[in-house]
Parts: C-alpha cells; sequence; structure tokens
C-alpha cells in the first residue's frame, strides 16, 4: 500500500483516534476520520465516537505515527 494512500485522501488527512473511558486506563484505538485540519478531526472524531463516556480522547495524523515492527 502506499503511503500517501495511508496518510490522505482528496477529502483530507487521516487522523486515527484513540480514547479512554476511565482516567486510569490505558488508551485504546477506537477508529479513525479523515479531514482537512486538525480542527475539523477534532470535530469528527468527537461526533463519530461519542457513543461512551470517554475521560479523554486524541487524535493523531497516520502520518506521524512510527511503525516499530512492519510486515514485510
Amino acid at each position: 500500500m502506499s503511503a500517501s494512500r495511508l496518510a490522505g485522501s482528496p477529502a483530507g488527512e487521516v487522523y486515527e483516534v484513540f480514547a479512554k473511558i476511565k482516567p486510569e486506563d490505558p488508551l485504546r484505538h477506537v477508529g479513525n476520520v479523515i479531514a482537512p485540519d486538525v480542527e475539523l478531526a477534532r470535530v469528527y472524531a468527537f461526533t463519530t465516537y461519542q457513543e461512551w463516556t470517554w475521560s479523554n480522547m486524541i487524535i493523531a495524523p497516520r502520518r506521524a505515527i512510527a511503525h516499530i515492527i512492519e510486515v514485510a
């Protein structure tokens, strides 16, 4: 898969969404959103994944994620 396909699309950049329910819980990956900028990515993430009462939710641009082990 090409790097551009992993990082973005004509609609914007891919942002991975992580959240936790209780403050002491570890963050878990809950999905991703595609947005033209970080502000809209925040809105999209909140509205898409608001089915739980999260104590914390973060987004990270997919291009910023560093792979430790990759399948060849």
